[in-house]
C-alpha cells in the first residue's frame, strides 16, 4: 500500500511544474520533442496555450498521478502542435491578436491654424 496521502505525486507534479520558467524546460521535464525554430517564435504562445488546455482537461482530470502526467504530456505537445502548424496571429491566444479593432485613436494636432501650402 502506498504510505502518500492521495493526490501527492499529482501535487508533486503541479508543484514541478510552477518551477519551471522557459518553454525548453517544459519539453525537457515531459521528455517532449519539439522544434526549436517554433519554440524560439511561439515561447509565450505556446506556454498559454498549454495553460488554456490543461485549465480545460482539469475538469475531468484522471485520478492517477501517471494519467495526470501523460495527459499533461500530450497537451503540451498538441499546443506546440497548434504553433508548428499555424502561427500566433491566427491562433490568438493573446488578447492583442483577439481584438478586431484597433483601440488606438488617431489625433492631428495643427499648429497655428490649417497648413500652409509652400509657395504661399
Amino acid at each position: 500500500m502506498n504510505d502518500q496521502p492521495q493526490g501527492s505525486a499529482s501535487q508533486r507534479l503541479f508543484r514541478d511544474l510552477s518551477q519551471l520558467s522557459a518553454a525548453e524546460e517544459f519539453f525537457e521535464y515531459f521528455a517532449l520533442p519539439y522544434d526549436r525554430h517554433v519554440v524560439n517564435v511561439n515561447r509565450l504562445h505556446i506556454l498559454k496555450r498549454f495553460r488554456q488546455y490543461l485549465a480545460n482537461a482539469l475538469d475531468d482530470a484522471p485520478a492517477g498521478a501517471e494519467d495526470l502526467r501523460a495527459l499533461c504530456a500530450a497537451l503540451l505537445q498538441k499546443s506546440h502542435e497548434d504553433f508548428a502548424q499555424s502561427n500566433a496571429r491566427v491562433e490568438k491566444v493573446f488578447r492583442v491578436f483577439q481584438d478586431q479593432t484597433p483601440q488606438v485613436a488617431v489625433k492631428t494636432i495643427l499648429r497655428g491654424g490649417a497648413p500652409r501650402i509652400k509657395g504661399e
